[in-house]
């Protein structure tokens, strides 16, 4: 901890506006930072340092403050707000989509420090919304390229981004990162400054450039990394709006919800799902659209909103039965939209309390899943399944799904992965005092898993 001579009158004030305890704020931001893959023992004794200036927050934590402060506050507190000095380090604003995808990856292969520090933002998740397509256009099209890109150019950037698809769903997103993201910034990035013989071909460009950022993006979130994560999905959306500014944006507008909801942070995530249907319909196939709907219902679902979840669950079901066109590659690289919609209802039914329904439902997605191509994929769904069978006191067979779901994780490297094992151990240790049968030695297996 850094000392500091004088108290801090700004991050006093904001804590008075937004009007929560110095406890109630030490947990928000060991919450923030454990979502950025840091476990902190910030208490109320540490607020009141920072407060009464005897200390400073140091690392990432100034970072973590300011997010939840700007959670709390329903708006952006920068940490330049709160007097801890943040614009040295923070990651520089950054118009230029092409720019900001070299940077983003040169950032993951030098580890620079911006990137290194980069927490997410619940108030990120709307930029979107606010985001002015036209005049970012405007300026790279003034561009005049030197070198011609071929339609080859950017069939070889499909071709790595497929294969280290693949490879992440079997292996984890550590697997390969910083692959993938040098080659984002030294070779398929600087391919958009290019010339394009047709207006077709610049649009393939950018889209396959988009897709490679969003690999790049969900590999951070499978490892846990969530504030790089989305700055790669905000930068895929950007690309994203110069290929196809309906379905393609649409699209990375469900991945930032998607990260949202899983970090349960819902705020946004309706308005930004909505926003997204209303740019792809009429524009992507019903396979697609299906899955734009399904994060509707789970987005209406976090927010308790339970008869709009309703029908958004109705209306995936609709589009997944439409057969009315190829389904585009950002959206298949999920996997089978049945499996998809079928696994994230049984989502959307856990936050109605709907055990019954949840299971039948994560049964149903591990029949839609090439188990061998999307291992990661079951086994995740292995240890939900797990515990919707759990909270129907099902011990025996909930212990029979988690050690599937161990089986199934050994060998990968992905955070989430080991977020399931840990989140099962509290009732492992229930069902050891009960004596349930294979919950010792799946206990034991837990155990020296997360070691």
């Amino acid at each position: 901890m850094a000392t500091q001579r004088d108290p801090n009158p700004r991050l006093c004030d904001v804590i008075a506006a937004v009007g929560c305890t110095y406890e109630a704020l030490a947990r928000d931001v060991r919450r923030v930072a454990a979502e950025n893959g840091e476990i902190l023992q910030t208490n109320k004794s540490a607020i009141s340092h920072w407060v009464n200036g005897t200390r400073a927050p140091s690392g990432r934590v100034g970072q973590y403050l300011a997010e939840a402060l700007s959670r709390r506050a329903g708006r952006t507190v920068t940490r330049t707000e709160i007097d801890l000095q943040g614009s040295d380090d923070e990651e520089p604003a950054e118009s230029d989509p092409v720019l900001a995808a070299t940077d983003l990856g040169r950032a993951d292969v030098e580890r620079r420090r911006f990137l290194a520090v980069a927490a997410f933002s619940a108030a990120g998740v709307a930029m979107p919304i606010g985001y002015d397509h036209e005049a970012t256009a405007r300026m790279l099209r003034a561009r005049t390229g030197a070198s011609l890109v071929g339609g080859e150019d950017i069939d070889v950037v499909r071709q790595i981004t497929a294969a280290f698809s693949a490879a992440d769903e079997r292996l984890g997103g550590g697997h390969g990162l910083t692959t993938v993201t040098a080659y984002l910034a030294d070779t398929a990035a600087p391919i958009l400054r290019g010339r394009f013989p047709s207006e077709a071909l610049r649009r393939a460009a950018f889209g396959a450039v988009a897709e490679l950022a969003y690999l790049a993006g969900w590999k951070h979130h499978d490892l846990g990394q969530e504030g790089a994560a989305q700055r790669y999905y905000q930068v895929g959306y950007k690309l994203a709006c110069e290929a196809d500014p309906h379905g393609h944006a649409a699209w990375m507008m469900r991945a930032l919800a998607h990260q949202a909801l899983s970090l349960k942070q819902p705020r946004h995530c309706v308005d930004l799902v909505e926003g997204a249907l209303r740019k792809g319909l009429g524009h992507v196939d019903g396979q697609t659209e299906a899955l734009l709907h399904i994060t509707h219902a789970r987005a209406y679902a976090a927010t308790a909103e339970h008869p709009s979840a309703a029908r958004a669950l109705l209306a995936a079901e609709d589009a997944l039965l439409r057969v009315d066109g190829p389904q585009p590659s950002y959206s298949r690289v999920s996997g089978p939209a049945a499996g998809t919609v079928a696994s994230h209802t049984a989502r959307t039914l856990t936050d109605l309390a709907d055990h019954t329904g949840t299971e039948q439902q994560h049964r149903d997605a591990l029949t839609r899943w090439d188990p061998e191509k999307y291992k990661r994929v079951h086994a995740l769904t292995h240890a939900d399944l797990g515990d919707s069978l759990a909270a129907q006191a099902r011990a025996d067979e909930a212990v029979a799904a988690w050690a599937q779901a161990m089986v199934l994780m050994e060998g990968m490297t992905s955070d989430r992965t080991r977020k399931a094992i840990t989140s099962i151990r509290s009732t492992l240790a229930i069902y050891q005092r009960r004596k349930v049968p294979g919950a010792t030695d799946l206990a034991r297996r837990a155990r020296e898993t997360l070691a």
